[in-house]
């Protein structure tokens, strides 16, 4: 829709820093932008130094689409519920563990709300990736995580336990599963999300091109059926908005971050 040629140049690496230092330090002509994640928003809070204002340096152009994870349990964890859940875990001997795709990740971030949220003490274990845990946790050495599962089989033959949904609506895949407001964590919300940024100071005409262009192409049947296809919910939105929904994770997560000791040197 913009009319030219737009070069993907995947720099993946270091939950988004690689990428975002480079667009941080491009010039604000809509030539360079960048496809961001939940790390955009929390890297600030866990890496005590980055090459970037990773406040300052980027203008937010939209939010693309937000993707609910699912609260995932071996199938032999004595808990068919969330409630079951909480209460096995109050109970427990010894902490229940949840895996993630590493420190900072959404996964873990998902985890430390959840434990905080329900008054829980749960052991971390971080991997490198998100599959890797739900691999380990289809194998028995977790006890659960909250992760968007890299297939709906998983679920649907009883090879993982699904007891709830991390979005304040529930999944139209799992339309039947409450989400974890629902099922007694009133308020919780974790979901994992990508949207689009520019660096700082882009012109308003040309941001709020990009912005509308940007929100026509999300909507459009094809675009919204890939995001579907993959568990996610397509967005679109303004720049203030989005720069409004960066604010709103960050604080959201600020306080778990803390208190879980996330930090990367």
């Amino acid at each position: 829709s913009w009319g030219q040629v737009v070069v993907a140049d995947n720099r993946a690496g270091a939950n988004g820093v690689v990428a975002g230092e480079i667009v941080a330090k491009a010039a604000g002509d809509g030539y360079t932008l960048s496809t961001v994640a939940m790390g955009h928003a929390i890297n600030p809070l866990i890496y005590k130094k980055l090459p970037y204002d990773g406040v300052n340096d980027f203008t937010p152009i939209s939010l693309l689409a937000t993707f609910p994870q699912l609260v995932l349990v071996h199938p032999s964890l004595p808990a068919r519920t969330l409630g079951e859940l909480i209460a096995l875990a109050k109970t427990s001997p010894k902490p229940l563990t949840y895996g993630s795709g590493g420190s900072g990740s959404s996964q873990h971030l998902a985890g430390a709300l959840f434990a905080h949220m329900a008054g829980l003490n749960l052991t971390h274990v971080a991997y490198k990736g998100g599959n890797p845990a739900q691999l380990d946790l289809m194998a028995g050495n977790l006890d659960m995580v909250i992760i968007q599962p890299n297939a709906k089989e998983v679920v649907t033959s009883g090879k993982l336990r699904a007891l709830a949904v991390s979005s304040t609506q529930r999944s139209p895949d799992y339309p039947n599963l409450p989400t974890v407001g629902e099922a007694g964590v009133p308020g919780y919300q974790s979901v994992a999300w990508y949207g689009l940024v520019g660096p700082k100071n882009m012109p308003a005409d040309l941001l709020r091109k990009l912005s509308e262009e940007t929100i026509r192409a999300v909507a459009a049947p094809a675009v919204r059926s890939v995001i579907a296809i993959q568990g996610g919910v397509a967005v679109g939105g303004t720049p203030a908005e989005f720069a409004d929904f960066i604010v709103a994770e960050r604080k959201r997560y600020e306080t778990i971050v803390r208190e879980a000791g996330m930090s990367v040197e």
